[in-house]
């Protein structure tokens, strides 16, 4: 794929690591162009969230397999901490 930039999220910047995953998989770098800001950004908190550097890597690799699966956000993730809470 000839993409140059690849976006992150709404709040999150796209870490490296992630970039090169997804560059590497033309398919997953297609499904990631394709979802939101928001879902970017659920993607990468969840990598960014691991304490240990194998579960980081394990979900780098996730990240890829589920966005080539159709996926649309992380599995089994409550969702980003950093989101901005509305409501009462």
């Amino acid at each position: 794929m000839a993409t140059t930039t690849v976006p992150g999220g709404a709040v999150h910047e796209l870490p490296d690591d992630l970039r090169a995953e997804l560059t590497a998989h033309d398919d997953a770098l297609e499904a990631w162009l394709d979802i939101t800001p928001l879902a970017r950004n659920e993607f990468i908190c969840w990598v960014e969230d691991a304490k240990k550097e194998p579960t980081r890597a394990h979900r780098i690799r996730r990240t890829r397999e589920e966005l080539q699966d159709g996926m649309r956000r992380p599995c089994c993730w409550p969702g980003c901490s950093h989101r901005e809470k509305t409501g009462s």
